[in-house]
């Protein structure tokens, strides 16, 4: 498909939305009127919307801004334009939205937030990023990017992409889809141009190509100083070749009748995810920088990232950067060693979920479809029949995540790198002494022992994650508690029980999944 015809189909899909905008609003708030002529072609039936709950002047405000992106992207190219001022104006009315709707977030629990305050958020950052596709001339350009990613990624992020099919998170991947597509024809067009017409232009995003060279560098590459210190494996987890949802099966109900046993034990699967693309090099690597810098628009994608040695240091941190920063981060930890206190990490990220196209790159493995109910346990009917959920982990060597459970079953797969585990059963807890409720956050799923630095790894201070009241005494009895460790190196795949304690520790730049499932 030519440039011209992707931007028009971009153009079409941003008409469509703020139509679509508009006839929620209406259908809300009968002060808007139809007078424009721009927007006379829009349907005016009454519609089912969840805006409802915010109100009709917030609503009437909403409709106001869709009304003035209809006209802006309406008009014709020799027709007269709104003002700049105008649109400048609608700019910032769509930011104040955006401010407002964001704020009445934080009167909720995250998963309580009612869905009008979300699809206002969403609908706002998607009349923002029509209005800033309207007044650019070419996307490419360095800085006109990041207004255009940087509303749709915060209402992905922020606001879950909430809103009705036609809209919410469907077209955000579908407009991003679009746009990464016109990027990709102008950076191949700018090559071809520049051995006819070598003379200077606006610079492109550099850091976007028309696919990726799978001869680039790679993470954890020989000669990089990718390691750290690795932990000694004293008592080896379980390992096996790769099961498929019978043997697991087989496995899981082994461990059910055996008295021996007090419910499954963790298991290393190695070569599970062996023929992901994501594994493979002459495929789609996530060991590739280049192919994860191209996968997320040269890198602008916005992500959700922690900063700091672990979750229950002091200074711990979370902010929302450029994958790119991400990426830089990862390539200079792998000859030098970040500090502990400003250590990069994407984790327990819905990656896949906000850019579907890495969801490509792997697949679901079969155990997680197996039957983990003990014989005596009935099943929960409200999980039952779900799909696993999954979360992303990125980071350079030294991450660590503390000791800690999950409410679910759980596979780690290790797609780059090399990271530590160790677990504790569920029998151990009184002795990982689990933290109570922190700050109003109940934390009963955290031990308050810093496992790297009983074992004497870490060097112990004011902001080490433990509570500050380790004795002697403490560490002989933690030290006698039993465990199972391993060391997963790329293509392997962790089992951990539901209720499991486990600690991780990163040893190389990685890039792991978890699947979690009842």
């Amino acid at each position: 498909m030519s440039i011209t015809a992707l931007n028009t189909a971009l153009v079409d899909y941003c008409l469509d939305a703020a139509e679509g905008i508009l006839v929620d609003c209406r259908s809300r708030d009968g002060d808007i009127k139809k007078s424009d002529a721009a927007i006379s072609a829009v349907s005016i039936t009454a519609t089912s919307t969840s805006l409802h709950g915010c109100g009709a002047p917030i609503i009437s405000l909403l409709g106001r801004q869709a009304v003035s992106v209809l006209r802006i992207l309406s008009s014709p190219p020799t027709a007269t334009t709104p003002s700049p001022s105008s649109a400048a104006l609608t700019a910032r009315r769509l930011d104040d939205l955006i401010e407002l709707a964001h704020a009445r977030f934080y009167a909720h629990v995250p998963s309580q937030v009612p869905v009008c305050w979300r699809q206002l958020y969403t609908d706002a950052s998607i009349l923002k990023f029509a209005l800033a596709y309207s007044e650019t001339g070419s996307p490419a350009l360095d800085g006109v990017i990041d207004s255009l990613v940087q509303p749709l990624d915060m209402a992905l992020i922020l606001a879950g992409g909430a809103g009705p099919p036609s809209r919410g998170g469907p077209w955000i991947h579908a407009a991003l889809e679009l746009l990464h597509s016109i990027l990709d024809s102008k950076m191949d067009t700018r090559r071809t141009d520049d051995y006819r017409n070598p003379a200077k232009r606006p610079r492109l995003m550099s850091s976007l190509s028309c696919g990726f060279s799978s001869s680039g560098p790679m993470f954890n590459d020989e000669g990089t100083a990718a390691s750290h210190f690795a932990p000694p494996v004293r008592h080896p987890v379980l390992r096996s070749g790769p099961l498929g949802l019978e043997g697991f099966q087989a496995y899981l109900d082994r461990a059910r009748h055996d008295n021996s046993q007090k419910g499954p034990q963790p298991l290393v699967m190695t070569g599970l995810i062996d023929n992901w693309p994501a594994r493979r090099a002459d495929s789609r690597p996530w060991g590739s920088p280049d192919y994860l810098r191209w996968r997320t628009l040269g890198g602008q994608r916005l992500v959700p990232v922690e900063v700091g040695r672990s979750y229950v240091d002091a200074g711990w941190r979370q902010e929302i950067v450029k994958f790119e920063s991400v990426l830089q981060a990862l390539q200079a930890g792998s000859h030098a060693p970040q500090t502990t206190n400003s250590t990069m990490y994407l984790a327990q990220h819905s990656l896949f979920t906000q850019i579907p196209k890495l969801r490509d790159d792997i697949c679901i493995p079969d155990a997680c479809y197996s039957v983990t109910n003990d014989a005596d346990t009935d099943a929960d009917d409200d999980t039952e029949g779900q799909e696993p959920m999954l979360n992303a982990w990125l980071g350079p060597a030294g991450t660590i995540t503390p000791l800690h459970t999950d409410p679910h079953h759980n596979l780690l797969a290790q797609v780059v790198g090399r990271k530590y585990v160790r677990l504790y059963s569920p029998e151990q807890s009184a002795g990982l002494r689990p933290r109570g409720r922190e700050g109003g956050v109940e934390m009963g799923n955290t031990s308050a022992v810093d496992v790297g630095v009983m074992e004497g790894w870490d060097t112990g201070s004011e902001e080490a994650g433990g509570d500050g009241h380790t004795s002697t005494t403490d560490r002989e009895r933690f030290l006698a508690l039993a465990y199972r460790d391993c060391i997963l190196e790329p293509g392997d795949t962790l089992y951990i029980p539901r209720g499991w304690w486990h600690y991780v520790r990163g040893l190389s730049v990685s890039f792991s999944v978890s699947f979690w499932w009842d």
